[in-house]
């Protein structure tokens, strides 16, 4: 096998834009891939950057209606009426120029990612533009137009796989991945999310365990606001490690939202840098003990676009080219400079926030007092006897 990571790759990525006050900004993927590419991770050995196609109805259409595909397609031509029922036209998803193309070049690049590693071609994909996974099969929803994430684990299943796990690590529940593959045992979603009392979408309870056919094959892990890189690391560990072990995918793909940052404007989790990396370092760890090295990696929220999402995002791609960047790296004076030129703002001078969290892991035993347990306990409850696990060690 030649590449590590395969990167499917266009500036027309960044066409995916609901305008200049919409909190998603393109930047943020123009600010990373500009770090990424200044820190050497591009010309690592074995990271490759190739050309995009955008995906063709028939793709969209493993996961959304010929309806509502054809409503986003046709967006200017429909009535205002018929695209608030598909969710289109809100202030979430604000109509904007040829949305149809970049929603279907962003899903392009994250099913092109998956078929590298899926075909043996590269050890692991990665499309940081993609995580689009509030779409739901006949409506956008929170900010998210087409589901890249489910679409992918869809075509994955049409080639073979006979069991993909998914593990979603934005602050927002992974609600339309989830209810993609509900029903279907071949897939097990694991969603790590602020809880859904104070945060969109309103889902993600540990009682949404998967339907009747794939029981405990949703997870669902339902975090306080305000948890920090400890506890939540602590989480993911307790949760997707034993799932994973378990379930034995053939291939893992993960979404990375990093609006759990403690600076994100739309969420409530104390995350930093230095979490995220661990987190990334964890989840690939976890690729190659239990699905052979078969990684895709997507990008998803995170909406501070100079001091979170490039600084997380480029320390993913390292890591996932096998290449890790030092936390005590400086970002590159150019790159500073290019900062100040896009947005205005003072980039941040090193690549950590100066954490170093520790992982205290669910086997030196639970507190009964402490939230975060209590939602670790509350899932493997939940869902570890349909795994034949026990919920307390």
């Amino acid at each position: 096998m030649d590449e590590v990571l395969h990167i499917p790759w266009d500036d027309a990525l960044m066409s995916y834009d609901f305008g200049h006050d919409h909190p998603m900004a393109p930047v943020r993927v123009e600010l990373t891939m500009s770090l990424a590419r200044q820190l050497g991770v591009f010309d690592a050995p074995g990271v490759s950057l190739t050309p995009v196609q955008p995906a063709d109805n028939a793709l969209l259409e493993l996961v959304h209606t010929p309806e509502y595909i054809y409503a986003v397609e046709h967006v200017a031509q429909i009535s205002h009426a018929e695209r608030l029922s598909y969710g289109l036209g809100t202030e979430d998803n604000p109509v904007f120029p040829d949305m149809h193309q970049a929603a279907a070049l962003i899903v392009g690049a994250s099913v092109a990612a998956a078929d590298a590693v899926w075909s043996g071609r590269a050890a692991h994909g990665a499309n940081i533009a993609g995580g689009l996974h509030h779409a739901m099969r006949a409506h956008a929803s929170g900010f998210c137009l087409y589901n890249d994430a489910a679409i992918t684990i869809a075509r994955l299943l049409e080639n073979g796989a006979e069991r993909v796990a998914y593990v979603d690590i934005d602050a927002h529940h992974g609600d339309g991945v989830q209810a993609a593959f509900n029903n279907d045992p071949r897939v097990l979603t694991i969603s790590l999310h602020e809880h859904p009392s104070t945060l969109f979408p309103g889902t993600g309870l540990p009682r949404e365990s998967g339907g009747p056919y794939a029981e405990g094959h949703s997870v669902n892990v339902a975090l306080p606001a305000g948890t920090g890189d400890e506890p939540w690391l602590r989480a993911l560990d307790a949760v997707a490690t034993p799932l994973l072990r378990a379930f034995r995918p053939q291939i893992l793909v993960t979404q990375h939202g990093c609006d759990s940052h403690a600076l994100d404007s739309q969420a409530h989790l104390m995350l930093s840098i230095d979490g995220q990396r661990a987190a990334a370092e964890m989840l690939h760890a976890l690729a190659h003990e239990h699905a052979d090295g078969k990684w895709v990696l997507l990008g998803g929220g995170g909406y501070d676009v100079v001091d979170v999402v490039p600084r997380i995002w480029t320390l993913l791609l390292a890591e996932a080219a096998h290449q890790p960047i030092s936390p005590t790296a400086e970002t590159p004076v150019a790159w500073r400079r290019h900062v100040a030129e896009r947005t205005g703002r003072a980039a941040p001078a090193t690549m950590t926030d100066g954490r170093t969290p520790v992982l205290t892991p669910w086997s030196n035993g639970y507190d009964p007092a402490d939230r975060v347990d209590q939602a670790i306990l509350a899932t493997r409850r939940e869902i570890f006897p349909h795994h034949g696990l026990d919920p307390m060690p």
